[in-house]
């Protein structure tokens, strides 16, 4: 009859091998051992060896924006913690799925990185991809700007409470909002405000753009109301004296405005929501490389200039370890979910 030996795909025909010692089983044993040790000094030199050639950085968006500044610059700081250059390439297309996808797909091996963003938390609810957080090793987020809520200064609203007071008080349509496009995240900001409000997704008419910087023309011209876009996407109009933003739709202030409150401190409303920014290598990422990464990433979030390079443009570091960084993608795609959900833009 047949046994099993211990080393897996190995069958001892014990009537036939009588003579089969147990010294010769342990030497068997020890062999396999050794082989498969041997196997995988390969793999450990090699992440050893981390990095032994040139890194590319996908940006999901297209060049000049905001997330390829900010790329750029962590990859040009990247560069001289790995010492090894890191390219920065655009894979621009289907509202971020093609970069995204790039990233998710590219070999395991630590040598293919990308900037996501929070549109992995909001493409499959709309049937664009079937990708998730789950398609990607987190390795740290490196940058959050939650929206404020910004009228023009002759609007006539002292606080965020006397426009809070106005909406609740308003018919539906009374007052319109503009940021971006349908279903782009700051209309859902403007969904979440009015949900927390206990008011319908489309108490406050959005009127799509083509961005935000169309959205405070047109806010200043009075064709809307209320615009909810960062604030450094409001910079230019409040420095100018045009615009006013009331509140910031945060769990805190914002180092950059520390005068300007919160929702929850001036509004009656609890409501929060980022888009952010971090870094990430595809599913499966040997924890060996993982762990360089990350820590080149902790130390580039304080260095003074990646923080000056962040506050000469307006936007919030906040860095989080990779863990955290999961964690919140995870929840960041249950808030998407409730508010597409709200505003009827969930697909499938």
């Amino acid at each position: 009859m047949p046994g099993q030996c211990p080393v897996p795909g190995v069958i001892i025909w014990e009537e036939t091998m009588t003579d089969f010692t147990n010294s010769t089983r342990r030497g068997l044993l020890r062999g396999a051992a050794a082989l498969a040790g041997a196997s995988l000094l390969p793999q450990l030199a090699w992440a050893a060896d981390y990095p032994s050639r040139p890194l590319t950085m996908i940006v999901p968006w297209g060049a000049g924006g905001g997330t390829d500044a900010t790329a750029r610059m962590i990859s040009a700081l990247l560069e001289r913690k790995l010492g090894q250059p890191v390219n920065v390439v655009n894979r621009t297309g289907g509202a971020g799925v093609v970069g995204h996808s790039a990233i998710a797909t590219a070999p395991a091996d630590g040598y293919t990185l990308g900037v996501v963003t929070v549109e992995i938390a909001m493409m499959h609810h709309m049937g664009l991809t079937e990708l998730t957080s789950a398609n990607y090793t987190p390795l740290g987020l490196m940058n959050a700007d939650s929206p404020a809520v910004t009228v023009s200064s002759d609007a006539g609203f002292a606080d965020i409470g006397a426009l809070t007071e106005a909406v609740k008080a308003s018919e539906p349509g009374t007052f319109k909002a503009s940021g971006t496009g349908q279903g782009g995240i700051w209309h859902l900001a403007l969904v979440g405000w009015l949900k927390s409000l206990g008011l319908a997704a489309d108490h406050v008419t959005w009127v799509p753009s083509e961005g935000s910087a169309p959205a405070m023309q047109d806010l200043i011209a009075g064709g809307i109301d209320i615009v909810t876009v960062s604030l450094a996407e409001t910079k230019a109009m409040v420095d100018a004296g045009r615009a006013v933003n009331l509140a910031l739709m945060s769990t805190e202030r914002a180092s950059s405005h520390p005068d300007l409150p919160t929702l929850t401190e001036g509004g009656g409303s609890n409501f929060a929501l980022a888009t952010w920014r971090g870094i990430a290598g595809p599913r499966d990422l040997p924890p060996e490389i993982g762990s360089t990464i990350a820590t080149a990433l902790s130390e580039i979030a304080v260095d003074p200039e990646f923080t000056e390079f962040m506050a000469s443009r307006g936007f919030n570091i906040s860095y989080v370890e990779p863990e955290a960084h999961g964690q919140m993608m995870q929840d960041a795609d249950a808030q998407m979910a409730d508010a597409m959900t709200a505003a009827g833009l969930i697909q499938g």
